[in-house]
């Protein structure tokens, strides 16, 4: 009963976690007329105000002097931090400059590429069916390439950086909890923001304290809009199956092409959507394989059980 509840209370952290990033296009969308280099690095800065004060709550703030001290787990933290700043400077960039649908495709197409990634660089082996959802996945960006007249470098960039950043958190392991790699990264990124602030600020082009009390408010918020959906994804992690973080997570670029679609104002053509839907039935088939994947270790492992009693 206990362990249902739990489930129950991680399916509620997720839902909201992914809500929250799905919501994302509407915040930076508000945030104009800052630029996407702005945005980022007052994103990075605010919140690792934010991880600080949360370290500090926890009594935490040790990870970061240990982490200093080694330097192979701060290198790997480090080129983690690097993958997300590309990543977030990316999605505002499409977001603010009217591209929220091409960003919400490279978040469809994450899964096939972080499955393809762990092929590449993991030697893993695909199932047959991961196989084809991995060749329709590369047909329907063939597809929107031609519709686009160019490759749909937005989506792309977002899946590869995304996939590549799920991979250097495999790599950091249980070394850290969801707070403290989140304070590593944005302490790694912090000296750069600093210097573009700077030179921003220099320039005349900051929007920081010429846009009215509400535009600052919105841009120190970021640190808290960062922060909070992370926090809740790490406690949902941790009481759920993968397969449900798995299901959930088609929410938020599902929210991501409504916000640009249906708010935003943003246009789909008819191929346009011919494009997504094969992108989405390459999903539907690894959401098959993925359940069918999950039954059967079920099934061996009630069988071992049953044997060993």
């Amino acid at each position: 009963m206990k362990q249902r509840s739990e489930q129950s209370q991680g399916t509620v952290y997720g839902f909201l976690a992914y809500l929250l990033w799905g919501a994302f296009p509407l915040y930076f969308a508000a945030l104009k007329p800052a630029t996407a280099f702005e945005v980022l690095c007052h994103r990075i800065l605010w919140t690792l105000v934010v991880c600080l004060i949360a370290l500090a709550a926890t009594k935490q703030l040790r990870f970061l002097r240990d982490l200093a001290r080694d330097p192979r787990r701060l290198g790997t933290m480090a080129v983690a931090g690097v993958l997300i700043a590309i990543n977030w400077v990316v999605y505002i960039f499409a977001v603010v400059t009217g591209h929220t649908v091409e960003a919400a495709l490279g978040y469809f197409l994450n899964p096939l590429v972080t499955v393809a990634l762990g092929v590449i660089v993991l030697r893993e082996k695909l199932r047959p069916l991961q196989w084809v959802a991995v060749g329709v996945g590369v047909i329907a960006c063939v597809y929107l390439a031609i519709d686009y007249g160019r490759p749909p470098l937005i989506s792309i960039t977002l899946a590869l950086t995304f996939a590549a950043y799920g991979l250097m958190k495999k790599r950091i392991g249980g070394s850290a909890n969801a707070l403290q790699s989140l304070a590593a990264e944005s302490a790694v990124l912090a000296p750069v923001a600093v210097v573009i602030l700077a030179v921003i600020t220099a320039r005349g082009e900051t929007t920081f304290t010429t846009q009215g009390v509400g535009h600052t408010l919105l841009l120190l918020s970021t640190g808290i809009a960062t922060a909070v959906p992370l926090l809740l994804f790490a406690a949902a992690a941790s009481r759920v199956p993968l397969v449900t973080i798995g299901l959930l997570q088609f929410i938020t670029p599902v929210l991501q092409l409504l916000c640009g679609v249906l708010v935003l104002g943003e246009h789909m053509n008819l191929a346009r959507w011919i494009g997504f839907a094969i992108v989405w039935v390459a999903l539907a088939i690894l959401t098959v394989d993925s359940l069918q994947a999950t039954t059967r270790a079920r099934r061996l492992a009630r069988a071992a059980q049953g044997a060993a009693c």
